[in-house]
């Protein structure tokens, strides 16, 4: 599925983050189906409108958006696919990217993303796949580098068994260096541009990468590779963009879809 075809649901508190949000995907091909501004409308909305992705905001008055995700999903009342939830949020804080991954949330990002990425972004997880920002797949391997349990709910833990000194030989030359920009948090579109390949070459590369590593997503890969060779989240490979920091030159203000005071919850 591409990004042209998906149906979105957008949800904030905030109606100036609102209205930037639909105004910045409509000037794009996605079809935005409606809007709620709290967690309490976001699951009416969605089981009424039965979007392809819910584009959820975590801090709101009454019912979070971790809570309304978790409603969402395990509540679906109709027969066929649940949406896809994609987090996006001016907060990075650990506890609610863990939350919001044990809720079911396919992605999370921040609202300093760039209109590209959000729709790149959405695509993905509409898709199927799962897509963290590269800064949140870092706190993840910070959190989880001392704990077994599995990463996202229901799937097993990343490599079973005994673990290889390189948890990644099982891969070609080229599957780690795709393995590497799926860890920078690159969408299937930018790895194909920065390896040469095609956008179904790096989809059946990945597929593979999964099957040999015998991992459920490609969180699970960002998180091994990570792991196994901490330089390559940090040092953009083969021309691929930086990680975008939201940061208007010489302000050391975000820049992106609007700021919400840092407010206790």
């Amino acid at each position: 599925m591409t990004a042209a075809a998906v149906r979105v649901l957008t949800v904030d508190d905030q109606e100036l983050v609102s209205t930037a949000l639909r105004a910045m995907l409509r000037r794009t091909d996605v079809d935005v189906v409606g809007e709620a501004a709290d967690g309490v409308q976001a699951v009416a909305a969605a089981f009424a409108l039965r979007p392809d992705v819910v584009l959820m905001d975590v801090r709101m008055p009454g019912m979070t958006g971790v809570e309304a995700t978790r409603r969402i999903l395990d509540g679906w009342p109709h027969p066929g696919p649940r949406p896809r939830v994609l987090m996006l949020t001016t907060f990075d804080l650990d506890e609610y990217v863990h939350a919001a991954l044990r809720a079911g949330a396919s992605g999370f990002l921040l609202k300093n993303t760039t209109p590209q990425a959000l729709v790149e972004a959405i695509g993905v997880v509409a898709a199927g796949e799962a897509m963290l920002a590269p800064t949140v797949t870092r706190r993840l391997i910070r959190a989880f580098s001392d704990l077994p349990p599995p990463l996202l709910p229901g799937a097993p833990s990343p490599v079973s068994g005994p673990q290889p000194n390189d948890p990644l030989s099982p891969l070609t030359t080229r599957e780690r260096e795709v393995a590497r920009l799926v860890a920078q948090g690159l969408s299937n579109a930018r790895i194909a541009t920065a390896l040469g390949l095609t956008q179904p070459g790096v989809k059946s590369t990945i597929n593979r990468i999964l099957t040999r590593l015998r991992l459920e997503n490609r969180v699970q890969i960002a998180v091994l590779v990570l792991t196994a060779e901490p330089e390559h989240g940090t040092e953009p490979q083969h021309g691929a963009e930086p990680e975008h920091t939201g940061e208007r030159e010489g302000t050391g203000e975000p820049e992106g879809i609007a700021r919400k005071p840092d407010v206790p919850s």
